[in-house]
């Protein structure tokens, strides 16, 4: 993306923002959401290769969407203690691992944990890229967010989701289910090599001390606290179709818990008392979990619907997404270089509720031109939304909590992505029928009328005008 000049960045030699320094983020900040639909196309080889049920792989999925929840803002908050850079580059190590591991995986046991390393190894990416980002804005003087960069980001972060459905068609189709996990090895050396390279070393001041210190500053307890609830939490959603009650108690009662310690905690993990002040950030999270909600639901609902009720392969389905994918980065790229936030996100919401209505009107017999116009739809969708809330994130967040503030966010759209599982489980419990499809564009009406609502009267939306400060 553009990059400010030297004369605009004094702090810093060179152009700040140059590829060298924003390459490895791109890449680093592309495996999660790439991993994350990559495994969809992989699950019955890996079940007829292994030996075992198809209804077992279904785990693959959930262990890396509730290791990245867990994991995201945990590496905000180690990254805000020990360094965005040292954060960044053993996520690196750990994607580099697990996808050695799944590659040459013999059980179902062994894949699963490389599908675990890899999610913690990707969460790493986003938070840290954030900091690093704001780090170098401070450093460089810049008097607005690198809006360019912030969009690259994006692109890199989420735009690349619809990506891994094609890819992993064809990587599963002409190499075998193993190269969905060894994939990860070469582009995980690149992004290694590029971040050592490219990225500054961390300052002084973030030379970790000793154990005891860096556990204290993290506040461990805290971390485990969260993932414990969070753990709950996401059981109780993938359960859905036959509601765990007691999970849902249990997520209950941790958050409660998790909120005294928090309350008491000399280096909170999650800052409660920021979360209440700050109505704007907590109304950013929450308008990007319904949006998400409602663009998953597309980009794997109405992908189940298609394969089912149309006889599609998930090849050619996968495919049909591919302007989604398109549409939002080409979308992203205006908004994020004029540090737009108010705009988008009016638009990301009014967008959803057309894109969700036009869901109502999808049968057996619709040509494949209205399914098109429903994926750019939700290609502007995906677009504006991220790129508006991103950019309110970064300047809703105090600055020294931006790592778990950015961790935070990409945990509230793994919420939206799971609801919108759960509901596509409840709807198709049996068939993907036309039926169920309508339900779900009713849903989705509903959720994007919510995300309206928050958004249309959220008065602190605007374009941001305050100095990037450093952490």
């Amino acid at each position: 993306m553009s990059s400010a000049t030297t004369a605009d960045a004094p702090g810093v030699t060179g152009k700040p923002f140059s590829w060298r320094f924003t390459a490895p983020l791109y890449i680093g900040s592309a495996l999660n959401p790439i991993n994350s639909s990559l495994i969809a196309t992989a699950l019955v080889p890996i079940a007829t290769g292994l030996g075992v049920p198809i209804g077992q792989t279904a785990s693959l999925v959930t262990a890396l969407y509730l290791a990245s929840a867990i994991a995201q803002p945990t590496a905000g908050k180690v990254a805000a203690v020990v360094g965005a850079r040292r954060v960044f580059l053993v996520g690196i190590m750990l994607v580099l691992l697990g996808g050695a591991l799944g590659g040459v995986a013999q059980n179902l046991s062994m894949v699963l944990i490389a599908r675990v390393l890899i999610g913690l190894g990707t969460s790493c990416a986003y938070p840290s890229a954030m900091m690093l980002i704001q780090r170098r804005a401070a450093a460089s003087g810049m008097a607005k967010p690198p809006g360019s960069v912030l969009g690259g980001l994006q692109i890199a972060g989420l735009a690349t989701a619809a990506l891994g459905l094609p890819m992993g068609g064809v990587l599963v189709e002409t190499a075998g289910w193993r190269w969905v996990f060894l994939i990860n090895v070469p582009v995980a050396l690149i992004a290694l090599a590029a971040a050592l390279i490219g990225i500054p070393r961390d300052p002084a001041a973030q030379t970790p001390g000793t154990i005891k210190g860096v556990l204290t500053g993290i506040d461990l307890i805290g971390i485990a606290g969260f993932g414990l609830a969070m753990t709950a939490l996401l059981g109780f959603l993938f359960s859905l179709q036959a509601p765990n009650w007691l999970l849902l108690a249990a997520a209950v009662l941790l958050f409660a818990a998790l909120t005294l310690w928090e309350l008491r905690a000399t280096s909170p993990f999650l800052d409660v008392r920021l979360l209440v002040r700050n109505g704007a950030l907590t109304r950013t999270y929450l308008r990007y979990a319904l949006i998400a909600l409602c663009v998953y639901v597309v980009m794997y609902g109405i992908t189940q619907w298609m394969e089912a009720a149309r006889g599609m392969s998930a090849l050619s389905a996968g495919l049909l997404l591919l302007p989604m994918s398109v549409i939002s980065g080409i979308v992203i790229v205006p908004i994020s270089r004029r540090n737009l936030i108010r705009g988008p996100v009016i638009v990301a919401a009014v967008a959803s509720l057309a894109g969700s209505v036009g869901v109502l009107f999808l049968t057996s017999d619709t040509g494949v031109a209205w399914i098109v116009l429903i994926t750019v739809i939700f290609g502007v969708v995906l677009g504006t939304a991220s790129s508006g809330n991103q950019l309110a994130l970064y300047t809703q967040a105090p600055p020294e909590q931006l790592g778990v503030a950015s961790g935070l966010f990409r945990t509230f759209g793994y919420l939206g992505s799971i609801a919108s599982s759960a509901i596509t489980g409840i709807v198709f419990h049996t068939d993907a029928t036309d039926g169920g499809v309508h339900t779900i564009g009713l849903i989705m009406i509903g959720v994007s009328l919510v995300a309206i609502a928050f958004t249309v009267f959220d008065r602190t939306l605007r374009t941001p005008t305050r100095t990037a400060s450093p952490a």
